[in-house]
């Protein structure tokens, strides 16, 4: 049986519409819902009257994830303790594609800025689209988005990385880092962390996590040494070294079989961002990827 046309044309856009979805949405989860409806909307128009059908499905992905967006912001603020994006897990080498050039530590960037800012910037700067067809997208005219894409760039200028992390010495770090912070090492944490690292960990209020960011390598320091003290009858167990949206990370097994994905930004070879997803909400994908039992 020959493909649907429709299906296949569909199918061929999905990944780009997933990752466009993901990054405006930072929940991988959501971002398949929003694809899903797409599909049932481009399964209901006509394509001989769709001119590009790549810049249709754009816009309607965009324009779903705008209202996804509002109950999203809303659910945020009643979120227990940091919320951090959905980590999108890279279990392999592979070459970067279109709109991957985000770190987790820009997806953070990002929630500072108003949705049609994030449109934008991402439609623009990220995935190329032009100016003219931003400004379709988000009905407005192409001055107006000359002016979000510039806020929006303003904002997060400071969040890109300078450098990007190569593989290995991403995985020599990552490595170091949990054997050091797990044993409660305070001289090769030292050596490890900036002066003002920042840990972040996310919850969910499902798992114990930090409600609070820790800022700053002295109270890094103390903390790591403390729980090393308070966990040692019970180690955490290293399951593999990943990179978590473009950033050095690793997926552990943590006291009372919480699975958890550590990331790590690292600026001039300290790290200056430790950032951990503990909610089990957010874990489902990676234990589906490493062939582990659903997290709860």
């Amino acid at each position: 049986m020959r493909p649907d046309p429709r299906t296949a044309l569909f199918e061929a856009e999905r990944p780009r519409l997933l990752r466009l979805a993901y990054r405006m949405l930072g929940s991988l989860a959501e971002a398949e819902d929003v694809v899903q409806s797409a599909w049932l909307r481009w399964r209901a128009v006509d394509p001989e009257g769709v001119a590009v059908p790549a810049a249709f499905l754009s816009r309607v992905v965009t324009r779903l994830c705008l209202d996804a967006m509002k109950s999203a912001r809303a659910r945020r603020e009643t979120y227990v303790g940091a919320w951090l994006p959905e980590p999108l897990v890279d279990m392999a080498e592979a070459e970067p594609v279109e709109g991957e050039d985000l770190t987790l530590t820009l997806m953070m960037a990002l929630e500072r800025l108003s949705p049609l800012e994030r449109a934008a910037f991402l439609l623009h700067d990220v995935f190329g689209v032009p100016l003219a067809e931003v400004a379709a997208t988000l009905d407005r005219d192409a001055a107006a988005i000359r002016q979000l894409a510039v806020r929006a760039r303003r904002h997060v200028r400071a969040d890109r990385p300078r450098y990007p992390v190569p593989r290995e010495e991403g995985e020599r770090i990552v490595h170091a880092f949990f054997a050091a912070s797990r044993s409660g090492d305070v001289a090769a944490l030292r050596s490890l962390l900036s002066a003002e690292v920042e840990i972040r960990s996310d919850g969910g209020g499902r798992v114990i996590a930090f409600l609070n960011p820790i800022l700053g390598v002295e109270r890094a320091l103390r903390l790591f040494a403390g729980l090393a003290r308070k966990h040692a009858d019970e180690p955490a167990a290293f399951l593999r070294a990943v990179r978590v949206d473009g950033l050095p990370g690793f997926v552990s097994r943590e006291r009372g079989g919480v699975l958890q994905v550590t990331a790590l930004a690292v600026e001039d070879g300290r790290i200056t961002g430790v950032y951990i997803t503990r909610n089990p909400d957010k874990l489902g994908h990676v234990a589906d990827a490493l062939g582990l039992d659903p997290p709860s």
